[in-house]
């Protein structure tokens, strides 16, 4: 089976060091806009004490800050210290059980229920502090200019030990509410929590809605009216869970039961519309806004889930195809009356927009994709992708053995109501570094018009933002 992603292994070898330091080496200019901070986080640690975890989902988590200002840029980088980093540091080895790894005498968390989240997926900064997200456990809070581990964040006591929360929160740009949601796999009785805060942290609501079955849901979207999550019919088997093993191999992809938009109110937390949209996976959603009646709901639509397709050291050897796709729903009828798709069908993952158009009528948005779609064999992200609802695509492909190695962010030009540059990190395997490469947004298969060289690798991660200096 050939290899598309030769030297990919090498961002694998080795455990990052913690550093912070300037980046000296600048190659073409950084856009004089560019002021702020491109956080990223992913997983970054995968061994202990001669123990390997074998997917990518549970590496231990690293926070990455790239901050540009008027005396350059500069980068810091730092593990996050929860509880399952802490309690395997002081035992010097592998304590818990992780999503695709699993081994004898392996722990869970909060009296058996749930993993030990590694907090290796999100970040975001939030109420004037920076929060590190993993799949279904609270955040842990970091200092945002240093990145040291403060603590598990519980806005207020108001989260629970056994609440579950999502990754993926969205905070509104114009009010600053979080809004996010978390299921709960009971095999009797699914549901779906769906939280509210203000932008003091304070609890709004937090509703439970019921689910047809314990659907694996990662991502959703929020309009300025409405939350929308896609529930594909990718179940866990909670049985299976408690008799022992990864959690992937407790997931059961059944696309006979079809697939569902669940819509509702986020005003109220309660359902408007279940929509059948067919038997696709969704695993990131794009943006979500009204028109009069209308809500458009665009994500990012695979023929079938791809969390098997993360295992080490093989990556994406059989991936699914995949492609943009726009939903327009009726809500008073409760039925998609338009769909639309983008003819990009290379395993589309991370897409990003400007987020002034977070819940608004948009155009543009980014994402990468893997050029070998379609052909067995080892594979990674390779191309950065400008896509237009109602436009041509704009594609830049890296060269050969540099792979794209974290979500794309978007840094507006406040000087532009459309402007801006997209920051993207690169892994070179060719020199065993990870570099940052910044493009004009608008002109992306030109190539970078600036590449920062920290000289240094860092980790192969997976979501990442752009947060403008005050």
């Amino acid at each position: 089976m050939k290899d598309y992603a030769p030297g990919l292994d090498a961002a694998f070898a080795s455990v990052p060091e913690e550093r912070s330091e300037p980046v000296r080496q600048v190659e073409g200019k950084i856009p004089a806009f560019l002021r702020g901070t491109y956080y990223l986080n992913g997983p970054a640690r995968f061994e202990r004490n001669g123990f390997r975890y074998g997917h990518w989902l549970d590496g231990d988590g690293m926070v990455c800050a790239l901050r540009f200002g008027p005396e350059g840029a500069a980068v810091t980088n730092r593990f996050v210290r929860g509880g399952k980093w802490r309690a395997e540091e002081e035992a010097g080895r592998v304590l818990f059980r992780a999503f695709g790894t699993a081994f004898e005498g392996d722990r869970l968390a909060r009296g058996g229920f749930t993993l030990e989240s590694p907090l290796n997926v999100s970040v975001y900064p939030y109420g004037g502090t920076l929060l590190a997200f993993g799949e279904q456990g609270r955040p842990w809070e970091l200092d945002p200019d240093t990145l040291e581990t403060r603590g598990e964040y519980t806005f207020g006591g108001r989260l629970g030990p056994l609440a579950p929360f999502a990754a993926h929160p969205k905070i509104d740009p114009e009010t600053g509410e979080l809004f996010n949601f978390g299921v709960s796999f009971a095999a009797g009785a699914p549901q779906l929590h769906l939280y509210r805060f203000g932008a003091d942290g304070n609890l709004v609501f937090r509703k439970r809605l019921p689910l047809d079955g314990p659907c694996s849901v990662h991502d959703f979207a929020l309009s300025r009216q409405h939350a929308i999550f896609h529930l594909s019919p990718y179940h866990l088997d909670m049985e299976a869970f408690a008799r022992g093993g990864a959690v992937l191999d407790a997931l059961r992809w059944e696309p006979e039961r079809g697939t569902r938009l669940r819509i509702v109110s986020r005003e109220t937390g309660d359902e408007v519309a279940s929509v059948p949209v067919g038997e696709r996976y969704c695993l990131h959603t794009i943006n979500a806004f009204e028109v009069g009646d209308r809500l458009v709901v665009d994500l990012l639509e695979l023929d079938r889930p791809v969390y098997d397709q993360y295992r080490l050291p093989t990556l994406f050897e059989d991936v699914a195809e995949g492609r943009p796709v726009r939903l327009v729903v009726d809500l008073a009828r409760g039925v998609v009356t338009e769909r639309r798709e983008i003819a990009y069908r290379r395993a589309p993952d991370f897409a990003a927009i400007d987020p002034r158009r977070a819940g608004r009528p948009y155009e543009d948005f980014w994402m990468l994709g893997i050029s070998a779609t379609g052909r067995p064999g080892r594979k990674f992200f390779d191309q950065l992708v400008h896509a237009r609802w109602n436009g041509p695509l704009d594609v830049w492909k890296s060269p050969p053995g540099v792979y794209l190695a974290g979500e794309p962010a978007f840094a507006e030009d406040p000087g532009s109501p459309e402007g801006g540059a997209v920051v993207c990190p690169l892994f070179d395997s060719n020199r065993g570094e990870t570099d940052f490469a910044i493009f004009d947004a608008r002109k992306v298969a030109r190539g970078p018009v600036a590449m920062l060289r920290p000289g240094f690798p860092l980790h192969l991660a997976f979501h990442g933002l752009f947060a403008p200096a005050p």
